[in-house]
């Protein structure tokens, strides 16, 4: 594309890791890698609400299941998020990845309580409040961008790594336990103690 050529809304653009393609003009937003989307929202904060919105964010913060090392999101199938006000407070990214379908997640997040984030966003322009699904959709879409390159370095959902690191858990109990001494000799277990020992 030369330089004031307008961009083909129509063509096609890599999608997920795995080579598949997605249609521009009809795809949504974000990164897919295995079943994990990246998700980036970039806002423009309302003039003189730099202060007022960095102190939602610490309400935010120090809300169960925000707090640092809670580990229980109202959303559970986000693996992190974080709100970053930038360019002296005129600016807001909120970056988060998730697990499953765009719709789904907008669907998510629309039925858990929004008055947290009712409150951050009410700093944003363009914000009229979160009525409906639809209105939560519009209000994201006209925030999002994609990214130009997203990697992940492990492929399992929020689902599956808690589940894994629960029976990492149990398995330590095991071991740990000295009646399980005579059991763990087993062959059939060398695979489980071989990586238990890395």
């Amino acid at each position: 594309m030369t330089t004031g050529q307008k961009p083909d809304v129509g063509a096609r653009v890599p999608g997920p890791a795995d080579g598949r393609v997605a249609d521009a003009a009809s795809s949504r937003p974000g990164i897919m890698v295995g079943p994990t989307s990246e998700f980036s929202l970039f806002f423009h904060v309302k003039p003189g609400h730099g202060r007022a919105l960095r102190e939602d964010l610490r309400t935010l913060q120090d809300t169960p299941g925000y707090r640092p090392g809670d580990y229980d999101l109202p959303i559970a199938t986000i693996h992190e998020a974080r709100f970053v006000p930038f360019d002296d407070d005129t600016r807001l990214l909120f970056a988060t990845s998730f697990d499953g379908p765009w719709d789904s997640y907008m669907e998510d997040f629309a039925s858990k309580p929004l008055q947290l984030f009712g409150a951050i966003f009410q700093h944003c322009e363009g914000f009229d409040g979160l009525p409906s699904l639809q209105a939560v959709k519009d209000f994201i879409l006209g925030a999002q961008k994609t990214a130009s390159a997203y990697a992940r370095n492990y492929g399992g959902t929020v689902k599956e790594i808690r589940h894994a690191l629960r029976v990492d858990e149990a398995f330590q109990r095991v071991l740990d336990d000295p009646a399980a001494a005579e059991a763990l000799e087993a062959p059939a277990l060398r695979p489980l103690l071989d990586v238990a020992a890395d």
